[in-house]
């Protein structure tokens, strides 16, 4: 065994420097092939062939696949050929049959099926290897994914799980520590984005378990993820952008989404195809936002059109988003934390002051005062966006607490309740494009975000009323299928969640989390 692990250790330290050169996504390591498998809908899934696992060698893949194709006497076959030299893409939840009736137990259970253990790189497989064991989200999600996973450790947390909790932060700091940032998920086609910084709050978790002795464990993890999120910063002027900073025209700093990459997104290839050939805009405009969009998680919404209805006019490179920014207050935080810890008082202080400044911007940018509610705010045209999201609710449950906070909260109650609160519980917008991150949706991040800005600024009746709503949705569905699902329905509570560019997927990893949190927050009952 002690061999073993010296053997596994080696294996990484080999990869980590590997990983430092470039990585290559399916669409490079294949060419020609890639593209014509996803063109010609080989697959009803764009992600399937991205995930599929080389048989033998690409190179020789590569150079079979050109010979046959053009030669007129060989009766080929694409699809023939693809199953023939790659291993498809498993989704062994799928196959899971419940025989519980308590959805409690039944989340329990689905841990050890969603679990995967620590992964060995293997050669023309998109999947980044990660060195322990962690949870995916399920369905067609079989890989580790940035944000689900803190939404995923709220429920490893009630269910005990304070080793998986770990395993998924270690590997996390591994990402950030190999890649120079975390990827939006642990595949190769992921590497150009991350998604909604979200590592934080997990350190955070994680050290209301162990103890505040896991900041400064995870500082330089934390602080590398933040240089990532800032680099460029300190050479932008007034009313600049690079990358995922932007300078306000007062000389304040704020985040925006990004991709490095302004090409079809692998996983999405013949759809972002498709959409750019409709907007008859730039493509490489329409394929950096379609990534960027990604990048946010929130893919796709209105919240990112320019018209409020076709993903077309989609323009998330030009906002300035208030959930990001307030997940950047939360991480200057928690860096500000490790170096108090670290007895650096003087780091601890910059940082601050790093976040004073941005919590100032935000409430100058991102308060809608039309809609008394905190919006993205759009850097180019110079207004704040008109669509309310959930998203608004960020800054009431990571900024500084103060009076004037607490009054925007009682003042934001009217445009929650208007605008988002349903049946059950909160839609991701009030406007229904058939965009899965719009109305009728709701999402358990959404829910979970929502009520825990509620309840910091003391509206705590409301903050219960949606959890009831959630949580009786989730166990009705449970209770008809067996299942829990990525998204509801939450204005029908009686139909099944749509849009998007996939269909409904179980599992489902911060679903599980985050219904298993809010019973045990309220003491609800949810087989009553």
């Amino acid at each position: 065994m002690k061999k073993f692990l010296t053997l596994l250790v080696a294996w990484f330290v080999t990869f980590h420097v590997l990983a430092q050169q470039k990585v290559q996504t399916p669409a490079e390591i294949y060419g020609e092939l890639f593209t014509d498998v996803q063109m010609r809908h080989v697959f009803p899934d764009s992600k399937t062939f991205p995930d599929c696992v080389p048989k033998r060698d690409p190179k020789e893949i590569v150079k079979d696949y050109l010979a046959m194709r053009n030669n007129p006497s060989i009766r080929f076959k694409l699809d023939e050929f693809v199953t023939a030299n790659f291993d498809l893409p498993r989704s062994p939840q799928l196959n899971y049959i419940t025989k519980e009736k308590d959805v409690v137990m039944h989340i329990k259970n689905l841990w050890n099926v969603l679990r995967r253990e620590a992964d060995t790189p293997v050669n023309g497989s998109s999947l980044l290897a990660l060195p322990h064991a962690y949870i995916v989200p399920g369905g067609r999600f079989r890989e580790i994914y940035y944000w689900d996973s803190y939404f995923t450790m709220l429920g490893l947390k009630e269910s005990g799980e304070t080793g998986m909790i770990e395993n998924m932060v270690n590997n996390f700091a591994y990402l950030v520590n190999t890649y120079g940032h975390i990827p939006n998920g642990n595949r190769s086609y992921y590497i150009s984005r991350s998604q909604p910084p979200f590592f934080s709050l997990m350190v955070e978790l994680l050290a209301s378990i162990k103890g505040d002795e896991v900041y400064l464990t995870y500082l330089p993890a934390l602080e590398k993820e933040y240089d990532f999120w800032m680099e460029g910063a300190d050479k932008l002027k007034p009313g600049e952008a690079h990358r995922r900073v932007v300078r306000m025209r007062d000389g304040s700093i704020l985040n925006r989404y990004w991709d490095d990459a302004a090409t079809p997104r692998p996983e999405g290839f013949k759809e972002d195809v498709a959409v750019a050939e409709r907007s008859g805009r730039i493509k490489e405009e329409m394929y950096r936002n379609l990534r960027a969009g990604a990048e946010s998680g929130i893919d796709f919404s209105n919240r990112w059109f320019a018209d409020q209805q076709n993903i077309t006019t989609i323009e998330v490179i030009n906002f300035v988003p208030v959930d990001l920014n307030a997940l950047m207050v939360h991480l200057e935080q928690m860096i500000a934390k490790g170096r108090n810890i670290k007895k650096d008082e003087k780091g601890a202080s910059q940082i601050l002051n790093k976040m004073a400044k941005r919590e100032a911007a935000i409430n100058k940018y991102c308060w809608n005062k039309q809609l008394n509610f905190y919006t993205d705010y759009n850097f180019q045209k110079l207004r704040p966006n008109v669509v309310a999201t959930p998203a608004g609710m960020y800054a009431f449950c990571l900024m500084k607490k103060t009076g004037s906070l607490n009054q925007r909260c009682v003042l934001a109650l009217t445009t929650l309740k208007s605008k988002l609160l349903q049946p059950g519980g909160v839609q991701a917008t009030e406007k229904n494009t058939k965009q899965q991150w719009d109305g009728p949706n709701g999402w358990a991040p959404l829910e979970w975000m929502t009520i825990w800005g509620l309840e910091r600024c003391g509206q705590s009746d409301l903050a219960r009323d949606i959890a009831q709503r959630w949580v009786k949705l989730n166990a009705q569905v449970f209770q008809g299928t067996g299942k829990l699902m990525e998204k509801y329905n939450v204005a029908d509570i009686n139909l099944e969640a749509g849009g998007g560019e996939y269909a409904g997927q179980d599992g489902f990893g911060w679903t599980n989390g985050v219904l298993l949190a809010l019973i045990n927050k309220y003491h609800l009952h949810p087989n009553d």
